[in-house]
């Protein structure tokens, strides 16, 4: 046996490594980072990566140059109540800004009472003029491109790859899965089940735009559920819907008589509205159709210029695919 000092025998054979098992070794390493890229790579194709399937004809350049530089200084600053009033031969647009509650509790939301003469004045809009997934701009911007009056954010269809997706006449997407909402030529407005009722159908009654979201919160004058298990998506990141929310929806009083709501919340002046409170809010109204929109930081209001609300608790507005609007004209 070698002594602490002993010298080591120069018969020892020295060990050396095993090439095999480090060849395993790096073996491993690299396919556990391949398949750490490959998550990667696949949640960053499905949440980040644009991908623009149709770029729609735009007939606004010509005449947006001008609005789209005013508006990236006014949508920096809240609109006043002052000034929440338009009135034309084409459409009546009336906002006004309710809170409820105290401290804690209280909730601070905007309500839109829009009159139109044609129901042409209501219509919807890209980001970026294109449609596809994870194509993302303001709801201002996209609103200041279109020459809108007035403006909500939609459904957000980029954030999933399913829902029947009808814009303006035109099927972009044709999946069926979950209750959406249309609008009709003739100024009315239908929640419904998609897997019930086919795209084609939906056009041949006069469906110019169908928006994917949900849940439906009134149907023929009756508020349609508790909420209090409602699934809208298993999407990545995807929060709770029934707590307490921003929220953004619309509804129909009668045929070209519409009402939009967008709450704001996550903020100390407001913390949201739970579905519940946003289904009593919209029949209290007087609608007898209802659906939820996209909310969160997408909730955004914008009216002639300037953003209505404060998204994000901070007059932060969040990308979002797409948006309601109104405009003048044909």
């Amino acid at each position: 046996m070698m002594r602490m000092f002993d010298k080591p025998n120069s018969k020892e054979p020295h060990r050396k490594a095993n090439p095999n098992k480090r060849r395993k070794w790096l073996m491993v390493t690299l396919v556990v980072v391949l398949g750490i890229g490959g998550i990667i790579y696949s949640l960053a194709d499905r949440y980040l990566i644009r991908h623009v399937e149709v770029v729609v004809a735009d007939d606004n350049t010509a005449a947006t140059g001008s609005l789209n530089d005013e508006a990236a200084t006014e949508t920096e600053v809240n609109a006043t109540s002052d000034d929440w009033n338009y009135s034309s031969d084409d459409m009546q647009v009336s906002i006004e800004k309710v809170q409820t509650g105290s401290g804690s509790d209280q909730i601070t939301y905007y309500v839109a009472d829009v009159q139109l003469t044609d129901a042409s004045s209501l219509r919807s809009a890209l980001a970026d003029n294109s449609f596809g997934t994870n194509i993302t701009e303001n709801t201002s911007e996209i609103a200041a491109a279109n020459n809108a009056i007035f403006a909500i954010n939609g459904d957000y269809y980029g954030f999933r790859d399913d829902g029947v997706i009808i814009r303006n006449g035109t099927v972009y997407r044709d999946d069926p899965v979950r209750d959406a909402m249309a609008l009709f030529s003739d100024g009315t407005m239908k929640t419904y089940n998609e897997t019930e009722v086919s795209s084609s159908e939906l056009l041949a009654e006069g469906a110019t735009n169908t928006l994917s979201f949900g849940p439906i919160l009134i149907q023929d004058g009756e508020i349609v559920s508790d909420f209090s298990s409602v699934k809208i998506d298993n999407n990545f990141g995807n929060r709770s819907i029934q707590n307490a929310n921003p929220r953004t929806a619309i509804g129909m009083i009668a045929p070209n008589h519409y009402v939009f709501v967008v709450v704001d919340g996550r903020q100390d002046d407001s913390r949201g509205m739970t579905l519940a409170e946003l289904a009593d809010v919209m029949q209290s109204l007087g609608a007898t159709e209802a659906y939820n929109l996209d909310g969160g930081g997408s909730s955004t209001m914008y009216f002639m210029g300037r953003v209505v609300n404060n998204p994000l608790g901070r007059n932060q507005e969040r990308g979002v695919s797409d948006i309601l609007y109104l405009k003048e004209g044909q």
